[in-house]
């Protein structure tokens, strides 16, 4: 597989994060957040293609540009319509759901789940088109251990943090393959054939194999010819308090990620003001990095009440501390004003 991400919105406006994983055969399409006009550079394409939506919160400002995905999906029935978030969300959509009048939709087939995710528990409630999104219908709470999605190809896991009210992070993490050993293959004086499928599939029990007239043991096999290859992985992480707590509990969770896109609401010497908000600063995030030491480090998120130049400040502090802390490259045209 392979993983790709976009972060939508520029400094000092709403932003979110758009993540494509590419399976060589087929795409998933993930959105986390969508304040207002992050959609916007999306192709319509992209869009009708989501397949599924994280909020981190109900924020305004995280929240706000749900109708354009919305208007765009409303009657989709080509894949199912999933909506994580918080405890809320689906009390909170419902009413955005009910905010038109669909007068001209009865019997219509369209559904769409939300699933309003707590530390152990998340409970999943499904709305219909048909009947203009009046009826809740909620199925039984399933117990989690923070893995809201697991799919053949990737997992997602929601991490509640505190914005004076939950607010989830997210880490994607691509299954790890097992791929097969040249040197050890050649070592073995085995050619390679069909029977490595049966080698390489975790669904196979084992059992012996023949192999150009040598019977051989498959368990034994794997041990001496798979190599497990990691994937890919990004987390999702804005809009919390970062206190001792959190840090330590973040450093444990994001262990191996290759990716952490993190908000930067604050000046560093704007801490007691960020603390005070339930955010954090842009060297509160570095130190997190520093201590989790991704390949990628992504400040995002800005605050508006600062200009270019402080914006430019905040990062410079930040890679003080890591220094492979960075924004969104397509965001330089606008810091360099």
């Amino acid at each position: 597989m392979s993983l790709s991400y976009q972060i939508l919105g520029g400094p000092g406006t709403d932003n979110a994060l758009f993540v494509t994983l590419d399976t060589g055969h087929s795409q998933v399409r993930l959105l986390f957040d969508c304040g207002q006009g992050c959609l916007d550079s999306l192709r319509f394409g992209d869009i009708l293609d989501i397949d599924y939506v994280f909020f981190s919160h109900l924020h305004m400002d995280h929240v706000s540009g749900f109708d354009s995905f919305f208007r765009v999906n409303a009657d989709r029935t080509q894949k199912p319509n999933v909506i994580f978030g918080p405890p809320r969300t689906s009390e909170i959509l419902h009413h955005r759901f009910q905010g038109y009048l669909w007068n001209l939709v009865e019997g219509a087939p369209a559904q769409w789940w939300v699933c309003d995710v707590e530390p152990h528990e998340m409970q999943k409630t499904r709305f219909d088109l048909g009947d203009a999104f009046a009826t809740k219908h909620p199925e039984p709470p399933q117990k989690t251990d923070g893995i809201v999605l697991q799919e053949k190809q990737f997992t997602i896991k929601a991490c509640t943090r505190d914005h004076h009210a939950p607010c989830l992070a997210y880490i994607v993490r691509e299954t790890p393959t097992a791929n097969v050993s040249t040197e050890q293959l050649q070592s073995l004086g085995l050619r390679p054939g069909p029977w490595l499928q049966r080698v390489k599939s975790p669904s196979d029990e084992g059992g012996m194999i023949d192999i150009d007239g040598r019977t051989l043991e498959i368990s034994k096999l794997r041990e001496l010819l798979l190599v497990e290859q990691p994937g890919q992985s990004i987390a999702y992480l804005t809009d919390f308090l970062l206190d001792d707590d959190a840090m330590n509990e973040l450093e444990q969770e994001l262990q191996g990620v290759d990716t952490i896109i993190c908000e930067s609401q604050y000046h560093p010497d704007d801490h007691e003001l960020a603390t005070r908000h339930f955010h954090m600063t842009s060297v509160q995030a570095a130190t997190l990095a520093q201590r989790v030491d991704p390949q990628e480090f992504i400040l995002f998120h800005l605050s508006h009440r600062y200009t270019p130049a402080i914006w430019k400040e905040m990062l410079t502090r930040a890679q003080d501390v890591y220094p492979r802390a960075k924004y969104p490259d397509h965001w330089w045209d606008e810091l360099n004003v």
